[in-house]
């Protein structure tokens, strides 16, 4: 975090600069109450005309100094936000499925959203107080040495005692901050979660369950708020009182001490004012420190990637699909399963292949390692002799796509979704719209591949939806085309009219499906049968044949 703020130097020194200025103001104030204080003691009217002059002199600048300040911070706070928000977001995008997949996605909207909007209220907070507070601390401790270097001594002695023992309160106050941060995660994903399925609990009628449920987690999430503030407020309060301790021993010293010569009332007010405020902005200070801190390990559990969970694209070589990849003895442990005990099969250019097994055999899984998804196998999979474990992540996904059960479609325009927002030439999309088979739906629309699409589809029908993915595959002009039950959703007529559409696609397809649809699906190239953790390879008519 340190390296980001001081990224851009100017701007992180004009921040600084900016929350020194309130250090001027309060040295104003404090000299001006002087002054007021011995024009008690004066009673001169020429005194008194110039204390009139300088409190006016007074307000008017310090009124220009707080717009000054303000407008100077606003800049690099907003600098700083979107540079954690893009980290923020690298930091998913750069995952690894696998590790992706082990939280839930609305834990992920819970950190863009939450644990960066926690940051903001803290951090900045946080920040600026620390700067103003330690100059003025270091400003008002110079002056005080002038002006009674022995009291000057006394309070910066108790201010770093203090110091001491604020920092025992560090580790609660980052303890509780990120409890503050897990429970806004839960919360989010159990939000979603009922919203999500709201139709299935209404028509249950256990909508007031869940409630009880969600009212529990924001009691919990509340809670945990509450004791991070109160633990803060205890850090700001017992800190105030000892500080308040010794500012009344500091003033009866001032004035029942017998050594002491007499001074003047503004000087007796001078010399308290600055013990006040060298003492008690150190006091706040440390609360505060502790709050960056916990805000840290906010940054840096959101933007931070992990070694494990970062793609480092460190690979030495393109994607490169000519004649074959090549599957020797494939092994694959999750969770400390075994799923395949040892594969060997081949999967040669632009033939089509159907994946069968029984529910939970692998099939998804054998796709996800073929697909780069999932890493951490033993065996070989080679690409025209080249490891898969060795070829560039974002040079496969450029030439590979994906058709699965639930298509997500952005709240955007036909021509957006299937190019997926690149710049492809609009003649292209439109050739693979119909290729498709969405010419009919197209033509339909008022405004064309320019039409929204509602959100996530919700204007398209299933069939509709299945071929705006195959149209993205095509106009992708991908290699290799992954399916995964596709058509499991879809009444027979439309499933077998998707899966004609991606049997008549150049591409190599690799697919499950648990339908078969005569006439169609026989015209696959090879079925590859896994069971009990190994896999046969049959040619498809031979396979069907025998199943029939």
């Amino acid at each position: 975090m340190k390296e980001m703020l001081l990224e851009n130097k100017k701007m992180f020194t004009i921040y600084v600069l900016a929350c020194f200025i309130p250090v001027v103001t309060q040295l104003m104030q404090m000299f001006t109450l002087a002054m007021i204080v011995e024009t008690v003691e004066r009673q001169t009217p020429e005194f008194f005309r110039l204390t009139i002059y300088v409190v006016i002199g007074f307000l008017i600048l310090s009124a220009l100094f707080f717009i000054a300040s303000r407008m100077m911070r606003i800049a690099f706070m907003r600098d700083i936000l979107l540079k954690i928000r893009v980290r923020a977001f690298d930091k998913i995008l750069n995952m690894n499925y696998r590790n992706f997949s082990k939280k839930s996605r609305d834990v992920y909207i819970s950190n863009l959203m939450n644990d960066i909007n926690t940051f903001e209220n803290n951090f900045f907070l946080a920040l600026i107080n620390v700067i103003f507070r330690f100059g003025y601390y270091i400003v008002t401790m110079a002056i005080l040495f002038v002006v009674n270097w022995q009291i000057g001594l006394i309070i910066f002695t108790l201010s770093w005692i203090l110091l001491g023992v604020s920092k025992l309160y560090e580790k609660k106050t980052i303890k509780l901050q990120e409890a503050v941060s897990t429970e806004n995660e839960k919360f989010t994903v159990d939000i979603s979660n009922t919203f999500n399925g709201l139709e299935i609990l209404k028509l249950n009628n256990i909508e007031d369950k869940f409630l009880v449920k969600s009212k529990a987690q924001i009691k919990t999430l509340e809670n945990g708020k509450m004791k991070f503030n109160l633990f803060r407020l205890l850090q700001e309060n017992s800190n105030q009182a000892f500080g308040t301790m010794i500012m009344f021993g500091l003033i009866i010293l001032l004035m029942y001490r017998p050594d002491s010569v007499r001074v003047g009332y503004g000087e007796l007010f001078l010399t308290i004012t600055l013990a006040s405020n060298s003492l008690f902005p150190l006091i706040t200070i440390l609360p505060l420190i502790n709050t960056i801190k916990s805000s840290k390990a906010i940054f840096d559990k959101i933007t931070v990637p992990e070694h494990i969970e970062i793609e480092k694209n460190g690979r030495p070589n393109q994607f490169v699909f000519n004649h074959a990849i090549e599957v020797k003895d494939l092994k694959f442990a999750y969770d400390q399963k075994t799923v395949f005990q040892s594969l060997d099969f081949t999967i040669e250019k632009g033939k089509k292949y159907l994946i069968k097994g029984p529910s939970g055999s692998g099939k998804s899984t054998l796709i996800k390692l073929l697909s780069m998804a999932y890493d951490e196998y033993e065996g070989d999979i080679r690409v025209d002799g080249i490891d898969l474990k060795d070829i560039k992540l974002n040079s496969f996904n450029d030439k590979v796509s994906y058709i699965y059960q639930d298509v997500f479609l952005f709240e955007a325009t036909f021509m957006e979704n299937i190019a997926l927002f690149k710049d492809i030439d609009r003649s292209l999309v439109l050739e693979a719209a119909h290729m498709a088979g969405l010419k009919e739906l197209i033509d339909q629309q008022p405004n064309g591949l320019d039409e929204m699409i509602s959100e996530n589809g919700k204007n398209l029908s299933g069939g509709e939806r299945q071929r705006l993915s195959i149209a993205r595959a095509l106009c992708k002009k991908s290699e290799i085309l992954f399916v995964d039950e596709a058509t499991s959703a879809l009444n027979d007529e439309l499933g077998k009219a998707i899966e004609q559409s991606i049997l008549n696609l150049d591409q190599t397809v690799i697919a499950i499906s648990h339908k078969y649809f005569e006439g169609v699906t026989n015209h696959y190239d090879y079925v590859l049968e896994i069971k009990d953790g190994y896999l046969n390879q049959y040619p498809a008519i031979e396979y069907f044949e025998e199943v029939a």
